[in-house]
């Protein structure tokens, strides 16, 4: 059974769009407990909302975590990322200092790296044989 998720409309367009992203702590490091996970939701959703966008799910573990974020198509994903950790990186050390430790050299509470996974919608077989059907019209 297909959940019941809403389309998002904007000035020009009809849109959909969700992404899976993953960010894991610098250099692996052990350092959420539930607590910071709580607060770190808080802020991830306050960023979101910021571009329009929305956390739809959040859990993590003590060295990473999960997003499930729907965007408009008017932000890069790459912007958005950008803010998240940017911005949950400076608000995580001012509200809990435990997490500024030596072992993060630059003070970065992240990795700078990230995964991003669209999801939703037809599986990539459906969609490429959706468009092989199309009626091609005839050269004039």
């Amino acid at each position: 059974m297909k959940e019941n998720i809403a389309i998002r409309t904007g000035r020009n367009c009809v849109f959909e769009l969700h992404a899976h992203l993953v960010f894991v702590t610098k250099h692996r490091g052990h350092v959420f407990s539930s607590a910071h996970l709580e607060t770190l939701e808080t802020l991830l959703r306050k960023v979101c909302h910021d571009f329009e966008a929305e956390l739809q799910e959040f859990n993590g573990e003590a060295d990473h975590v999960h997003l499930l974020v729907t965007y408009p198509p008017k932000v890069a994903l790459s912007k958005l990322v950008n803010s998240l950790k940017g911005a949950s990186s400076r608000r995580m050390k001012q509200l809990h200092p435990e997490l500024v430790a030596p072992a993060y050299q630059g003070n970065a509470l992240w990795s700078p790296s990230y995964f991003a996974g669209s999801v939703g919608g037809a599986p990539l077989a459906v969609v490429r044989q959706y468009i092989e059907q199309q009626t091609r019209p005839l050269s004039l």
